[in-house]
């Protein structure tokens, strides 16, 4: 079975494009090359997706270690102590969690920066073979 799509045959874009008798266009090179356009396309939505699910997965993480986190600091905060500690403890655990913060923060910049450069990279080397495919047909058409 082809993995090439099926058309109506009045619809067929190879059919149409054949019919077109243009001597300098070979059909099935441009087909080829559309294809793997797809294919890289494709993939470098693969490799965003993927990208998305593991920051959404850290993020949750992330949530559930804050919400431990909290339980615990009320629990420190319920026991009996003078004002001047009450506020001392305050003061650290907003420090600490005002650092956790930027540290997860900037963790989950990271993986989307990353994910995002994946796909990029993915994108730009389909975009190189194309400008090859390009010149290699213009040679061989000249030649």
């Amino acid at each position: 079975m082809s993995d090439r799509p099926t058309f109506p045959s009045e619809m067929d874009p190879m059919r149409l494009l054949s019919e077109m008798r243009m001597p300098m266009l070979d059909v099935q090179a441009l087909a080829d090359a559309q294809r793997r356009n797809l294919e890289a396309l494709s993939a470098a939505n693969r490799v965003a997706l993927e990208g998305a699910q593991a920051v959404a997965r850290r993020h949750m993480e992330i949530l559930q270690q804050s919400m431990a986190e909290m339980t615990d600091a009320v629990r420190g905060a319920s026991t009996p102590s003078t004002p001047q500690d009450q506020a001392a403890k305050q003061a650290e655990m907003v420090k600490a969690s005002y650092e956790k913060a930027v540290t997860n923060m900037k963790e989950l910049a990271d993986l989307i920066q990353k994910s995002n450069s994946e796909a990029l990279t993915v994108l730009n080397k389909r975009f190189s073979e194309a400008m090859d495919e390009v010149r290699g047909l213009v040679a061989k058409k000249e030649g």
